[in-house]
C-alpha cells in the first residue's frame, strides 16, 4: 500500500512538472516569436541603385539582376535606375548584352533595410577571326566575269529609250485617246463640218503644206518597214 502511494506521488509530481514546462513554453513563446520574427525583418534588404559603365558612367539599360540560386531579379530601366529586395548574404547577378557579368555579394553586416549603390560594368570586347578578301585569281577571270555581268538601266537610260522619237510615235499610233483627247477631237471636227457647210471641203492633196509635211515624213524614214516593225507596227 505504502509502495503504490509512493508511485502515485511520483507520477503526479512528474506531471506537474510537465504541467510547469508547457505553462513557460506557452509564456516564453511570444517572445520567442517576436525574437525569430525581428532577426528575419533584419535580414531582408532592399538594394536600390544605378548600374553605368566604368570608363564614362554612362546609364546601363536593361541589365538583368538576378539574385543567385533564385527564380527571381528585375531589369534596369531606361536611366539604369533598378530596385530589388533580397536577404543579407544573398549574391547579385547583373549581366547585359556587350558588358562582362558582374556578381555582387550582399554583406550579412549591412545596417538596416535599405542600401544604394552603384554598378560599374566593364565592355566585353569580342574578337572576331580574320578575313581576307582577295580579288580574282588572274586578269583573264576579272575580264570575263566584268563583261558578262548584267548591269541594269538606270533612270537617265530608261528615260533615254521612253523619249525617243520612234517610240513615241508607235505608242501615240496605239494607245487610246483619254476622255479630254476624245473631246476635243469631237469638237474640232464639228467645228470644222460647221465651217464647211453648204461648200466643198478642201482636198489636201492639193495642200503644199500637207505636202510638205509628206516630204519630212518620208526623209525621216517614217514609212520604213524596219523602222516600223521595231516598235509593233510595221507593214
Amino acid at each position: 500500500m505504502r509502495q503504490n502511494f509512493q508511485q502515485i506521488l511520483y507520477l503526479r509530481a512528474g506531471m506537474h512538472k510537465k504541467i510547469t514546462y508547457i505553462l513557460l513554453s506557452f509564456l516564453f513563446f511570444p517572445f520567442l516569436l517576436k525574437a525569430q520574427f525581428a532577426q528575419f525583418k533584419d535580414s531582408i534588404i532592399q538594394i536600390s541603385g544605378i548600374t553605368m559603365t566604368a570608363d564614362s558612367l554612362r546609364a546601363i539599360p536593361a541589365v538583368s539582376i538576378l539574385v543567385r540560386g533564385q527564380n527571381r531579379g528585375t531589369i534596369s530601366n531606361t536611366q539604369g535606375v533598378f530596385s530589388i529586395v533580397a536577404f543579407k548574404g544573398d549574391t547579385l547577378t547583373f549581366s547585359a548584352v556587350g558588358f562582362k557579368r558582374k556578381d555582387y555579394k550582399i554583406p550579412a553586416s549591412l545596417p538596416g533595410n535599405n542600401y544604394s549603390m552603384i554598378q560599374l560594368m566593364i565592355d566585353d570586347t569580342t574578337y572576331l577571326p580574320v578575313t581576307i578578301i582577295k580579288p580574282y585569281p588572274t586578269r583573264e577571270e576579272f575580264d570575263k566575269a566584268f563583261v558578262s555581268s548584267d548591269i541594269p538601266d538606270d533612270e537617265y537610260e530608261i528615260a533615254r529609250q521612253n523619249t525617243q522619237q520612234a517610240q513615241l510615235r508607235a505608242l501615240s499610233r496605239y494607245t487610246p485617246p483619254d476622255a479630254r483627247e476624245a473631246t476635243n477631237m469631237y469638237l474640232n471636227k464639228q467645228a470644222q463640218s460647221l465651217y464647211y457647210a453648204g461648200q466643198q471641203p478642201p482636198q489636201n492633196i492639193l495642200n503644199p503644206l500637207a505636202w510638205a509635211q509628206f516630204i519630212q515624213a518620208w526623209k525621216r524614214g517614217d514609212f520604213k518597214s524596219g523602222s516600223n516593225t521595231k516598235y509593233g507596227y510595221g507593214y
